[in-house]
């Protein structure tokens, strides 16, 4: 086992912890040798930081409970996307761990995967399988789907065809039907008009009613009281504050107001 290992999905956990994150680092380069190569991870090797490193994350911990709804605020490039990523399982950490009991449904960079040449169709059933839904699951939700996204007027026609909203829309629709216990969320609903941002809202209120985990990244004040409870902020890659999400949002609008 590496020391920068840990991924747990599916396992039971007394405290009902949704995702434990302990001692979390990440470290990256300013050139293309940046990260450590999968060798390295396996073998567990350890480096100091050289010139031209960073830590992107460094000693971050904290727990999410079962059916808490957490926003991660900060400005750019403190690390929260980096966060995300490493919750969902995209990425591996350089120190440290991160738990997660269950599957993730992750609305980030929601229109990843879909397949230019191939129609909505069979976009739908492509990026729902991969995500893990059978056929008769994928069968079962089709017109729920294409209903959600108000795209059935187009589901022969080629995906690299439709307009970035309308590939948004598809995106949304099909991973929001996912029965996963946590979704991951970044930035994701300031795309699309009004109206289908509105229906995005309700989406995710139905399913937090539902017993849900929400982890929010979003520099949208108004939808982080809207669903978070309670906020992480990170800056510089370490995390500042763990409290309640007003605390938070008012900790880092002073910070940045008195330019920290």
């Amino acid at each position: 086992m590496t020391e920068a290992s840990v991924r747990e999905l599916g396992q039971e956990s007394p405290e009902s912890f949704d995702i434990r994150v302990d001692g979390l680092g990440v470290r990256f380069r300013r050139n293309r040798r940046g990260r450590r190569s999968f060798k390295d991870l396996l073998a567990g090797r350890r480096r100091r930081t050289r010139p031209g490193e960073f830590w992107a994350l460094r000693d971050v911990s904290f727990d999410v409970r079962q059916g808490e709804a957490i926003g991660v605020v900060g400005r750019n490039g403190q690390g929260k996307s980096t966060l995300l990523k490493l919750v969902a399982g995209v990425m591996l950490p350089d120190e440290g761990s991160v738990t997660v009991t269950g599957g993730v449904a992750p609305l980030i960079e929601i229109t990843g995967g879909f397949v230019d040449d191939l129609t909505v169709r069979d976009n739908v059933y492509l990026t729902a399988g991969l995500h893990g839904m059978s056929r008769a699951q994928i069968d079962a939700r089709f017109d729920d789907i294409i209903g959600f996204a108000e795209i059935g007027d187009f589901l022969d026609t080629p995906y690299k065809h439709l307009s970035s909203g309308m590939k948004v829309r598809i995106a949304f629709a099909v991973i929001s039907q996912l029965e996963e216990p946590i979704m991951l969320v970044d930035e994701v609903l300031a795309v699309g008009d009004k109206a289908f941002r509105e229906k995005c809202y309700r989406r995710i209120d139905e399913l937090l009613a539902g017993g849900r985990t929400l982890f929010f990244v979003s520099h949208n004040e108004r939808d982080l009281r809207r669903f978070c409870t309670r906020g992480l902020y990170l800056d510089k890659g370490a995390l500042v504050l763990d409290a309640s999400i007003d605390e938070v949002l008012e900790h880092y609008n002073r910070d940045y107001d008195t330019g920290k």
